[in-house]
């Protein structure tokens, strides 16, 4: 009965949210705990919830100090350079901005953090993307995709729940890996090239001189975040030709101080084609913004590659150092202390949506552990393998780590579901190597799960419902992950 409850209540949560009956936030809360009352375990549904948001507390303190973090990084410039780069590649053509979204995505994601992937993504392509009118879910589905592939760095996680579940080492699970996330890697950049193809044609091809004729220079360093709640243009002397205004609702951190509030991106609720339904117009940041500092540019980028090289030498929590990283950064930048509240609040609204969405999926998770959904769940798919697959383990276990690691976290799916796995293979010869490496196919998926606290940062600052993230995401998705899986069986890695 709970496995038929458990499927029961995410497929409800599926439904609900990508019909848009219902915002993720009330379905992450009210669903699980209807079922909880149903399963007849209501009584324990406080403890539930609290177990849940215990167990991600720390996760929602990271992104909150990693928004505020890398919102002031944004701020003061540190990532202009990055995003002349960019532009000067794209070129206003849709189908470069699409494989440039994949490229960036790619190369970000080294650092392991999916939350800081997404926002220097986000905030670097988004201008590009609103001011051409492309669909915002490209965006999203294509940056999601690309940073699944890279999630299986040993730092980012998954394979360290690997290697830890079964005792191995890392470098043993990943290394041998690499060819077949190579192809899943080149996948997701045919991708982006299909995908902006499509857009080229539906939308044709500008030059970036073309778009802005006139004030080209406000491109070279539009790095909007389309967080919500921005501080505001720096006045209407910014405003584009073509009708385009600089106006600040929502999109922009680090635009400054001016009263040239307009209607932004805050108000624009992006429907299924990511156009949105008003006609905002692209917003580049001022290059003489307020809020730069390039006296203190060497110092904040030391910092930043400090902050990310702690992170990956796990010299402290992760939390922690963001935690730090902001004080310290707020400090040296904004040393009075009302432009310390202005830069808090100017990131406040991203701040309170994502980690509200946290603690909601805590609910979601405390209830489906606490109830033991997952666990009758995770004993059901095993069972259901046929005996005659034993000595086809490895390829069983890539296989079903798509629709598992979608449907459950990582460390349920790693720490419960993959010793099962790995004992079964090796009652029929096949070594846990082969079971850890097939494991690892279906990160690609999982960077879309609603289980994933990064996919609402993604989908918060690029404007875009995370049913229709969902929609055209998952189909791509799949089909990487299902590239990995065969590359790895072809290289004869499992």
């Amino acid at each position: 009965m709970l496995t038929i409850l458990g499927f029961a209540m995410i497929a409800t949560f599926l439904v609900l949210i990508m019909t848009k009956k219902m915002s993720p936030i009330a379905a992450l809360v009210l669903i699980p705990a209807l079922f909880c009352v149903a399963v007849g375990q209501g009584a324990q549904l406080g403890d539930y919830v609290i177990e849940g948001v215990g167990n991600l507390a720390p996760t929602a303190a990271m992104l909150m100090f990693a928004i505020v973090y890398f919102g002031v990084m944004i701020d003061v410039g540190l990532f202009d350079p990055i995003v002349r780069g960019i532009l000067r590649f794209c070129k206003a053509d849709p189908m470069r901005i699409v494989v440039g979204t994949a490229v960036l995505a790619a190369i970000v994601s080294l650092d392991g953090d999916g939350s800081t992937t997404f926002m220097i993504t986000v905030s670097a392509m988004y201008p590009l993307y609103k001011r051409l009118k492309m669909s915002l879910v490209v965006m999203t589905g294509v940056a999601a995709t690309a940073n699944g592939v890279m999630n299986t760095l040993p730092w980012g996680g998954p394979t360290a729940r690997a290697a830890t579940a079964l005792k191995l080492d890392a470098s043993e699970i990943f290394v041998p890996m690499i060819p077949a996330l190579a192809m899943g890697l080149l996948a997701v950049f045919v991708l982006a090239y299909v995908l902006g193809r499509r857009e080229r044609k539906r939308l044709g091809m500008l030059t970036l001189d073309e778009a802005l004729a006139r004030e080209p220079e406000t491109v070279t360093v539009g790095v909007g975040v389309g967080v919500g709640g921005g501080a505001g243009a720096t006045g209407g002397e910014d405003r584009l030709r073509k009708g385009a205004a600089a106006s600040a609702g929502g999109t922009g951190t680090g635009t400054g101080t001016g009263t040239d509030t307009g209607t932004g991106a805050g108000a624009d609720a992006a429907d299924g084609d990511g156009d949105g339904d008003d006609d905002e117009e692209f917003q580049g940041l001022d290059p003489n913004r307020s809020t730069l500092r390039p006296k203190l540019y060497w110092f904040n980028a030391g910092l930043t590659a400090a902050l990310l090289t702690a992170m990956i030498m796990e010299l402290m929590p992760i939390p922690v150092l963001f935690l730090l990283g902001a004080a310290l950064a707020l400090t040296v930048n904004f040393p009075h202390m009302p432009d310390q509240r202005a830069r808090i609040a100017a990131h406040a609204d991203n701040v309170l949506n994502v980690s509200g969405m946290v603690f909601a999926a805590a609910v979601f998770t405390g209830v489906l552990t606490g109830t033991g959904m997952v666990e009758h769940m995770a004993d059901w798919v095993v069972g259901a393998v046929p005996e005659a697959m034993g000595p086809h383990m490895a390829i069983v276990t890539g296989v079903l780590s798509l629709p598992l690691t979608y449907f459950m976290s990582n460390d349920g799916f790693y720490f419960g579901v993959l010793p099962v796995l790995a004992e079964a293979g090796a009652a029929h010869g096949v070594s846990p190597l082969e079971i850890a490496r097939a494991s690892l196919a279906g990160q690609a998926l999982h960077m879309s799960s609603p289980l994933v606290p990064a996919v609402y940062v993604l989908v918060g600052m690029a404007k875009v419902e995370f049913g229709d993230h969902t929609r055209f995401t998952v189909k791509w998705a799949v089909l990487t992950s299902l590239v990995v899986l065969a590359a790895g069986i072809l290289f004869g890695i499992m």
